[in-house]
């Protein structure tokens, strides 16, 4: 009987497994990509096109050209629902897809249903198409903010909101001065998850660039306040937004990206997969649901219930092959062979600069040839989805 593979999401494990399938074929299984973007952000080089060091074509992954390769088919929607009597994945425009086998890499996004007004006036690091919209109108509209100040906040301090500052403040510097941008971090020190040395070397950089610095200072509300300019009795066109933090500190700025703790979508929970406290679906060492056999995940959607890991694109990408294996062994009917991600990985974080600063353990180097060999690492890495179809 033909077997009929859907996978929800274009995330890093995806593209690798399609790109496996599209090598190494399975006669008798139909694929179908469930999508709602046809070009997915690789965001090891997301920091860089920030910065304006990649144009957009260089750090997103063609999934249209990957599934013309693959001979898969692909559906542009969103996934809102999974219906396990039916084995069919809900749609939000399409009919429902039946399934015999799922995989799941949607990614995750900054948690912000506890802040008031964060829903309605931050901007999300992620989806990335969404934040992507908004720093592109927010840098090729000069005119937002030559007559006036641009202030910027960042609210969140871990490894991305840290790299965000840094490569947001890197482009801005080289289209105007009449910029400011603010790093607002609950914790006392910046990228907990990080060495001692990692974090005090990124907080001298943050200091240096001229970022200003909020430390321990978690956001409890935002509230927009926009400004009436009363020459022209409408509406000022640039935005403006208070944010009140719980020690009293109010910032009145001009745009909010949101980098906080991620969260899951909540229709993975609502359809009746095992997930953890977080709404993250919980997988077994074969990237296997605990709950339903027959369905996988991988990426930040899932927590390994053996090896907890951080929502690292890194664990993404080492997450492909074996997560093609074991689809393919399912498909197959062969036993699943179990995986087990490193404990520790090399981050490397880009300064806005065309420097990195590596970290691993209690290990930390700096250095220009460090942005080079991510830059290399990372352009090889998106060769491989380049096809001549």
């Amino acid at each position: 009987m033909p077997q009929h593979l859907v996978l929800i999401g274009g995330g890093h494990s995806h593209a690798i497994v399609l790109k496996m399938f599209g090598m190494k074929p399975l006669s008798g299984v139909h694929l179908t990509l469930i999508t709602d973007v046809l070009y997915a952000p690789y965001s090891g080089m997301l920091p860089g096109h920030i910065a304006g060091f990649y144009s957009y074509e260089e750090c997103h992954i063609d999934l249209r050209s990957l599934c013309e390769f693959t001979q898969c088919e692909i559906l542009v929607d969103r996934a809102i629902a999974i219906d396990f009597n039916k084995n069919q994945v809900i749609c939000q425009n399409s009919p429902p897809v039946s399934f015999d086998l799922l995989s799941i890499d949607i990614g995750s996004t900054p948690a912000t249903l506890s802040v008031p007004g964060a829903n309605e006036y931050a901007i999300p690091a992620k989806p990335v198409p969404e934040f992507l919209a908004n720093w592109n109108q927010l840098i090729t509209s000069p005119a937002n903010y030559l007559n006036q100040p641009l202030n910027i906040a960042i609210v969140g301090g871990g490894a991305g909101g840290v790299e965000l500052a840094l490569n947001m403040q890197s482009r801005l510097a080289r289209k105007t001065d009449n910029y400011q941008i603010n790093l607002v971090h609950s914790g006392a020190e910046l990228m907990p998850q990080h060495n001692q040395r990692v974090r005090h070397r990124l907080k001298k950089i943050i200091i240096n660039s001229g970022i200003k610095l909020h430390l321990m200072e978690k956001v409890v509300g935002i509230k927009n306040t926009k400004i009436i300019d009363t020459n022209k009795s409408s509406e000022c066109h640039i935005p403006n937004y208070e944010i009140a933090c719980e020690s009293g500190l109010r910032l009145d700025v001009n745009r909010i990206f949101w980098v906080t703790q991620a969260s899951a979508a909540n229709w993975i929970k609502t359809s009746g997969l095992a997930t953890d406290s977080n709404g993250f679906i919980q997988v077994n060492d074969y990237l296997q649901s605990v709950s339903h056999p027959h369905v996988f995940a991988a990426g930040d959607i899932c927590t390994m219930i053996n090896y907890p890991r951080p929502k690292a694109g890194v664990f993404a990408v080492r997450q492909g092959p074996p997560l093609f294996e074991n689809l393919q062994r399912f498909l197959l009917a062969k036993p699943l062979k179990p995986f087990a991600p490193q404990a520790q990985y090399l981050g490397l974080i880009g300064t806005g600069n065309k420097k990195a600063i590596a970290s691993r353990g209690s290990w930390m180097w700096e250095s220009r040839l460090l942005w080079y060999w991510k830059d290399w690492i990372d352009r090889q890495f998106m060769q491989k989805f380049q096809h001549k179809n």
